[in-house]
């Protein structure tokens, strides 16, 4: 049983371009995940901080796919064209991978999110901007919240 990675902290990434993990997160990588990370993005706007052993696990999954299958070709390509093994330093710090960084725009204040099993890296202003509604406000869509209620009403827990 692992941990979960929840909230949002802020924090810097260095003139070095290395990302120092918040403490709250740094906690539960020390504890459940190990310092080594397979640092990669679906989409370019953020980069995803995988703990090793859920990305493993995950490609454990994604191997059983029929290596014609689009999808899987896709998502291979993609995350192997952002995608770098990162190991922690002894001061909580991630080496951002070159591609990602520039990317994303991963330099000064971000964001970093916890999304239950990964980390998720965010320009701090790319972020607002994307998110932010009509209303002003970063939320979650009446449609969404409806979907994920009608997605988790059957599951146990």
């Amino acid at each position: 049983e692992v941990g979960m990675f929840r909230g949002n902290h802020q924090t810097r990434v260095d003139e070095k371009f290395r990302l120092k993990l918040p403490v709250e997160f740094k906690r539960l990588v020390d504890d459940d995940y190990g310092p080594v990370f397979y640092i990669t993005s679906q989409d370019g706007r953020s980069a995803q901080l995988w703990p090793m052993k859920v990305w493993e696990a995950y490609e454990a999954k994604i191997v059983q796919l029929e290596e014609t299958d689009p999808d899987r070709g896709d998502f291979l390509n993609v995350t192997s064209y952002y995608g770098q093994t990162v190991e922690m330093d002894s001061q909580g710090r991630l080496l951002l991978p070159p591609v990602i960084r520039q990317s994303a725009k991963l330099t000064g204040d971000v964001n970093v999110l916890g999304m239950q099993t990964i980390l998720e890296v965010n320009n701090l202003e790319l972020f607002k901007a994307d998110r932010t509604g009509p209303d002003g406000f970063v939320a979650v869509s009446r449609s969404t919240k409806a979907a994920v209620a009608e997605k988790t009403k059957a599951l146990k827990g």
